[in-house]
């Protein structure tokens, strides 16, 4: 209901754009064989390439790394294994260094050329040697249809792989842009455990590039709560192959535009499959605050509601508890006006407002239960103070939550 976008939706995932292969298997991190837990993508040539990570002190090894590696805007392979972070770990950097040697060797690539990323179970040393048995098999498996093998193999508790693949145009010439995440604990990304992987066949230069990823991550993924913790180990990064074969974007203008707003709903998409698989969610939220007076208010206060722990239980419980998100708007360190804000709840069975000026309305309590019983709820905030505008995406607050983390 909320995500919509008017570029065409294309299958194949990270392998949509041309000059893009991908695997995914079981090489034995993890001692569920159903489970997958090694995945690769490899472009044919090399690649402009940018990244944003954590801003946890505590990054995990993974991190340090290809920080390092993209620090010259090219990469060409990514080598992410799933089941543990290799994080505060003595030996992690020598050990994630090891993967992109492994990965470089298998390739026939330099080891700076390759993204490491890895996620899972923080402080317990990760065992190299099935990674190592697994990269021969994992580079035999390569194809243009490994896309979906490659997402689930990243998968720790997701429920469902996370993956969409987009075509735009580019002064005329068709382009294509895809990604594949995974995160559904520990998600609260201050970029932005999230790990996102995206490709694409435009033509772009690797300042640029960067320059476009961090502008949509600001929108997208930092605005994405499940329970208020940020990962030590988020890293989304983006390789472009250029073999779209449009003329290059060299600076911004219209065909920057057309490549940010691609992005940026490709990252919108990812952002609320992240939110809406929290982990025991069974409903995604949105919280869309307008009326505001500058963008940060607006931001600040929609990320408020979304992170209150008091909404989210209301929200499992189906209960349009609109004074929990005054409250959360009261601490959200914004000068907004109590006396100027409404509120609305809306699903797809219908939008009641419950908040008007600051005040309680009498509503239909049945009609509000009946609209917060569905998937996807949204939470509407008018702060009546200017026009700025910002959406948060998060979950419910349930009891597998904690059963899931005890």
């Amino acid at each position: 209901m909320y995500f919509h976008t008017d570029l065409k939706q294309l299958p194949g995932g990270v392998c949509a754009p041309a000059g893009f292969r991908a695997s995914g298997l079981h090489c034995g991190i993890r001692p569920n064989t159903e489970k997958p837990d090694l995945a690769m993508i490899l472009a044919d040539v090399p690649c402009a390439a940018a990244g944003v990570y954590t801003q946890n002190l505590m990054k995990g090894a993974p991190v340090l790394v290809t920080k390092e590696n993209l620090a010259d805007g090219k990469a060409q392979a990514v080598i992410c294994n799933s089941g543990n972070a290799n994080t505060c770990n003595a030996d992690g950097l020598e050990k994630a260094h090891a993967m992109c040697d492994l990965t470089a060797k298998a390739l026939g690539l330099s080891p700076q050329d390759v993204i490491v990323a890895s996620t899972g179970v923080i402080g317990q040393p990760l065992p190299l040697e099935p990674i190592a048995q697994g990269i021969a098999p994992l580079v035999e498996s390569l194809s243009r249809e490994g896309g979906h093998a490659a997402a689930t193999a990243i998968m720790t508790t997701d429920t469902v792989s996370k993956e969409l693949a987009l075509e735009f145009t580019v002064d005329g010439t068709p382009c294509r842009i895809a990604g594949m995440a995974k995160g559904s604990g520990m998600i609260h990304p201050n970029m932005a455990t999230m790990l996102c992987f995206l490709t694409t066949d435009c033509a772009i230069t690797p300042a640029l590039l960067d320059k476009a990823l961090h502008r949509c991550v600001a929108d997208t993924f930092n605005m994405v709560s499940v329970d208020g913790d940020t990962s030590t180990n988020d890293t989304v990064v983006l390789m472009a192959s250029g073999l779209a074969k449009n003329p290059e974007i060299q600076g911004e203008g219209a065909a920057y535009e057309a490549f940010c707003k691609a992005l940026f709903d490709l990252l919108l998409y990812l952002s609320t499959q992240i939110a809406g698989d929290g982990e025991g969610a069974t409903k995604l939220l949105v919280c869309s605050v307008t009326g505001a007076r500058d963008k940060e208010m607006a931001k600040a206060c929609a990320k408020s509601v979304i992170c209150s722990p008091l909404v989210k239980a209301a929200m499992f419980g189906a209960d349009a508890n609109w004074g929990r998100v005054l409250c959360a708007l009261g601490y959200a360190g914004q000068p907004i006006d109590p006396h100027t804000v409404d509120v609305d709840f809306e699903s797809e069975v219908g939008r009641i407002r419950v908040c008007a000026q600051g005040n309680g309305l009498a509503f239909d309590e049945e009609t509000a239960k009946a609209i917060l019983l569905q998937g996807e709820i949204l939470i509407h905030v008018n702060l009546g103070l200017g026009e700025a505008c910002a959406d948060a995406f998060g979950c419910d607050l349930t009891y597998d939550y904690v059963k899931i983390n005890g």
